[in-house]
């Protein structure tokens, strides 16, 4: 399996090659050169297995020519065994044909660790057999940076920052992070919000120089890596909740697009999807440009949700490409139109085929409030911020209810307890494993917004810890 930019002026790369590199050297995002299939008949087949069995068959294709199956195999084991409980995603019934899929069993509580426990054995993997060591960047909404820190710490060939925006993700994604005194782990609190952070993501890996001399990788899901690991759970869910061959929608709370473009994925794979549903919060740039084809970045707003309070979502550069039938040069100058003035606009016939795959629905935090307090109420289950959004856009843009509908519940009701008690009236407790959580001692440095002094920190640490 080879791997293709969505700038088109990359080399194509091998997936251990595109495992290590991240943001390809042009400044696309790679994907595989061919979509693998699956007729079904195997994908019925699938239906008898464990979740860590679907994994590997739905991730080997990708790994093709790089790792082979028994190694595959180990390596997911590895992953999935520090989930808790038998399954590693359990599906709730909420209604009728109405599902929620719990993807916060890992580590952190959150879907990211889903791909990111992965990421981390496979970074070793990788790494011990090249004789190899990694300087890792990213840039966090909320989630992604507990759950890459908890991947990645205590690994020798492995140093990782994490930046996340100063005073908007909630004390408990914080001290997740910034409690892990790990010597490999560095905390970077930004002056500013994340598209800031991811911005310095971005400026960090188009630094050449800098870029080689560090050896940087990137854990966001730009990492083609991630979304492969993502794919598994659409599988997983539709041969839970679907008879072999029937479609089934999804409903997706959304900030970067990669949970998105993982479904849309299963979809090319084979997998009979009906529909993608974006939730979106008052961060609304997504549902915006569904409505009107027009992708135009607004100021973010700080919200209940906060691993949403993004305006620009890397992720769709992929779906994108895909839309303009790979059309690298085509994708490259709406990508620079972006760049240069913050919006873009697409023609009709491009967005009806869009619109063909995906919907989407916006909620604030009023509306998010009332949703969790509802779903508690008539059911009650209790939803965090970000999984209540995936439900009620569920409910609003579900369309034909014959189809099963499943909701990804991306975090656990604990990571937001004041605002699930505002709606419910109930504390949601955080598991045994974390209840000290708010007396550990934590560690972060706190840095604005320049590249300069957040390039000249990192070196300064590396260096300290005789990695550069």
């Amino acid at each position: 399996m080879k791997y293709i930019s969505t700038r088109g002026k990359a080399p194509k790369l091998a997936f251990d090659d595109v495992l290590l590199t991240g943001l390809a050297r042009d400044g696309g995002l790679y994907l595989p050169e061919t979509w693998p299939k699956f007729s079904a008949d195997e994908i019925t087949e699938m239906k008898s297995m464990s979740y860590e069995q679907v994994a590997v068959k739905v991730m080997l294709p990708f790994v093709e020519g790089s790792i082979d199956e028994a190694t595959l195999s180990k390596i997911v084991d590895e992953t999935y065994k520090v989930f808790k409980g038998d399954d590693p995603a359990p599906i709730k019934q909420l209604g009728d044909n109405e599902y929620v899929l719990e993807l916060f069993h890992g580590p952190t509580l959150a879907f990211k660790d889903y791909a990111l426990q992965f990421l981390g054995h496979m970074f070793d993997h990788v790494l011990a057999k090249r004789n190899e060591t990694l300087t890792i960047v990213g840039a966090t909404s909320g989630d992604t940076g507990s759950a890459a820190i908890e991947a990645c710490r205590d690994r020798d060939a492995i140093e990782i920052f994490i930046l996340h925006p100063e005073g908007k993700v909630s004390e408990v994604q914080r001290r997740q992070m910034t409690s892990v005194l790990s010597d490999n782990v560095h905390n970077i609190a930004l002056k500013g919000n994340f598209d800031d952070c991811q911005n310095t993501v971005k400026a960090l890996f188009a630094d050449t120089q800098f870029r080689d001399s560090v050896h940087l990788s990137a854990v966001n899901s730009i990492n083609w890596c991630r979304i492969m690991a993502q794919v598994v759970y659409y599988f997983w869910a539709t041969l839970k909740v679907a008879s072999p061959g029937k479609p089934v929608s999804f409903s997706i709370p959304t900030g970067n697009f990669g949970n998105v473009f993982a479904g849309y994925v299963a979809k090319q794979m084979g997998l009979p999807i009906d529909r993608l549903v974006v939730g979106a919060n008052a961060n609304d740039i997504l549902i915006r440009f569904i409505e009107t084809g027009r992708m135009e970045s607004k100021d973010v707003f700080e919200t209940s949700s906060p691993s949403m309070d993004i305006q620009v979502s890397s992720n769709f550069e992929r779906f994108l490409f895909e839309m303009l039938d790979r059309d690298a040069e085509a994708l490259s100058a709406l990508m620079d139109e972006y760049k240069a003035t913050g919006k873009f606009a697409v023609s009709d016939a491009l967005m009806d085929r869009i619109r063909g795959l995906i919907d989407g629905e916006r909620f604030d935090d009023d509306a998010t409030s009332k949703l969790i307090g509802k779903v508690y109420e008539d059911r009650g289950y209790l939803l965090d911020t970000h999984s209540a959004i995936g439900v009620g856009a569920a409910g609003a843009r579900r369309g034909n209810t014959d189809i099963p509908i499943v909701a990804l519940a991306t975090a656990h009701p604990a990571k937001f307890p004041d605002a699930v008690k505002a709606a419910t009236g109930v504390r949601p407790e955080l598991p045994d494993f974390l209840a000290d959580l708010m007396d550990r001692e934590e560690r972060c440095h706190t840095l604005d917004y320049d590249y300069d002094t957040i390039k000249g920190y990192i070196e300064t640490k590396l260096k300290g810890r005789h990695k550069l």
